[in-house]
């Protein structure tokens, strides 16, 4: 990320935190266990467009996003690309690309945001099956593994949006299929200890945009 691309991001992050702060009254559990300068990866569930912007802002560090590669094609595209995220093809069976991205940001300090499922999740299930990005990059880098869930309703003053982050996961001694099933297990755990509702119906017609 370009220092000019840094100063873009820095202007949005506390617009969004005040938009937050206004429109949905969040609540944040334990956010200082994201470092201040390490590199991390915060990884946890998807339901809603507006997760990503959550976790921003959780921290005033610059955080990396994976996001559809639709949205950088689109006519936001400059915004996406400014503020640093990472374009990822939902359609393409890896995406190595994305991945090594993802690490060199980690490589030269930076945080990254990822959404195991792959996709918002628009079904009755509290989790999709995740992905296993997330693992990977924390074990090639070495870097924190943080997990997290956000549960509640994005409504106007909303009494229940809340976003919970775990302990930094130790996985340095497990295969990356152990390392993704502990983390998928943590994400769900909060979820249900926080009362997460699952949808009721299925809403097939969205089309997804964030990871």
């Amino acid at each position: 990320m370009k220092a000019s691309d840094a100063l873009v991001y820095r202007f949005f992050q506390p617009l969004f935190t005040i938009l937050f702060w206004f429109l949905y009254n969040p609540k944040y559990v334990n956010k200082s266990v994201i470092p201040k300068k390490e590199p991390c990866v915060i990884a946890g569930n998807h339901n809603c467009i507006l997760d990503p912007i959550y976790v921003y802002t959780s921290t005033p560090r610059v955080v990396h996003s994976l996001a559809n590669k639709e949205l950088h094609d689109g006519k936001f595209g400059w915004l996406f690309k400014s503020i640093g995220s990472i374009p990822v093809d939902t359609k393409a069976k890896h995406n190595g690309g994305a991945l090594n991205a993802a690490i060199d940001y980690l490589n030269k300090g930076y945080a990254i945001n990822v959404s195991p499922e792959g996709k918002r999740n628009f079904t009755e299930e509290t989790l999709l099956p995740f992905k296993p990005g997330a693992v990977v990059m924390a074990k090639r880098t070495g870097c924190k593994l943080i997990p997290y869930a956000v549960t509640g309703d994005y409504k106007f003053r909303s009494r229940t949006l809340k976003i919970t982050y775990g302990e930094p996961l130790d996985i340095k001694d497990l295969s990356v299929e152990e390392a993704n099933q502990l983390l998928y297990d943590t994400v769900k755990q909060m979820m249900i200890e926080n009362n997460f509702k699952p949808r009721k119906e299925k809403f097939v017609k969205h089309k997804d945009k964030f990871l």
